[in-house]
């Protein structure tokens, strides 16, 4: 079932969200309009200054990659997001624009004037690959406090000794040395586990080496998680965050969200040796769309009917791409319809 659908009432005040199908029989009474399409909101036609929402707690799981996002109501599990971030692409741009540069300096003259040796960075500075996964996160938290009735957020932090849990005497160079310390590997594990299987117990079989998910990388969340019987997954990740009881999961099509970033103000374009290749136009948007909208196109007619909605790249000829489950080229302007206008993301379920 998908994630429930976020409701808003005609003075943009967040209630609590519904069903999808309580949804759709809102749209189709005429009782309610669509107001956003990622993350799916409505938007009822009459106030309801006077109605008591139910508490809802947003929970996040943050990740290098992959930030876990879930809404909480009660004991139930009501909307789950995957957020992916793009800090390997910022890293990958800045070390490009920083080779260009360096050549750059170095074709023209020795003696130039340093461009970074002589700046100051700013207090609580993060690299801009940090510091994009910060502000894409806290986008997001003030993107569902806008839609959601959420009174309270929960975020896993890992902040404490682990190695001093299991040995309170434990000093210098002992933090190096660790449990295996004197041990090969096989052994360890066979007088670990007191030559068992660590699943069912039967013994004189062969020996099963797994990988174990450290504790430091969320050990009461994986605690809470394997207790519950839940997959591995970044947003039942974040719904195990903290001190839970019983998880009633009421969706199993998260919303994944990527950031792919609002484009580049760069007029010109280089060659892998940083001269000028070709010029970019001034002009983004082509027949009302720009790179980026959601699109939904129906095509009729020629080799390529039927039924697309996918992200859309504009050419000024008018001929389009749309990212759909595969790439398609060639998609007449004609033929698409705007479900969802560029905020900086691509969406998936």
């Amino acid at each position: 079932m998908s994630n429930y659908a976020l409701v808003l009432d005609t003075n943009k005040q967040p209630l609590s969200p519904c069903h999808p199908s309580v949804a759709r029989k809102l749209l189709d009474s005429g009782k309610a309009a669509v107001f956003r399409r990622y993350p799916f909101t409505i938007i009822l036609n009459k106030s309801c200054s006077d109605i008591v929402n139910q508490a809802i707690e947003l929970k996040i799981d943050p990740g290098s990659k992959t930030t876990g996002i879930a809404l909480i109501q009660g004991e139930k599990i009501i909307f789950g997001g995957e957020l992916s971030h793009r800090g390997n692409v910022i890293k990958a741009s800045l070390e490009s624009r920083r080779s260009l540069r360096r050549g750059r300096r170095n074709r023209h003259t020795r003696y130039r004037q340093a461009r970074f040796l002589n700046r100051t960075r700013t207090k609580n500075w993060l690299a801009p690959s940090l510091q994009h996964r910060v502000e894409t996160t806290f986008t997001w938290v003030n993107k569902l406090i806008k839609f959601a009735p959420i009174t309270r957020i929960s975020q896993e932090l890992v902040r404490f000794d682990l190695q001093q849990i299991d040995n309170p005497e434990i000093s210098g160079i002992e933090y190096q040395q660790g449990t295996l310390s004197g041990y090969e590997v096989r052994e360890y594990l066979l007088e670990k586990w007191q030559r068992k299987c660590a699943y069912c117990g039967i013994e004189n079989v062969p020996l099963q080496v797994e990988h174990i998910h450290p504790q430091a990388r969320g050990g009461q969340t994986k605690f809470n998680r394997t207790r519950l019987k839940f997959p591995k997954t970044h947003w039942l990740d974040a719904a195990c965050v903290g001190q839970i009881g019983e998880l009633e999961i009421l969706t199993n099509k998260p919303l994944l969200i990527k950031a792919t970033g609002h484009g580049t103000r760069q007029m010109c374009r280089t060659d892998k040796f940083g001269f000028p290749s070709r010029y970019v136009p001034r002009i983004k948007f082509v027949k009302g769309f720009q790179t980026g909208d959601i699109v939904k196109a129906i095509v009729t007619t020629g080799k390529k009917i039927g039924k697309y909605i996918g992200r859309v790249a504009v050419r000024a000829t008018g001929s389009f791409n749309i990212s759909a489950s595969k790439l398609v080229q060639g998609i007449s302007y004609k033929y698409c319809k705007i479900i969802h206008r560029k905020d900086g993301y691509d969406y998936a379920f």
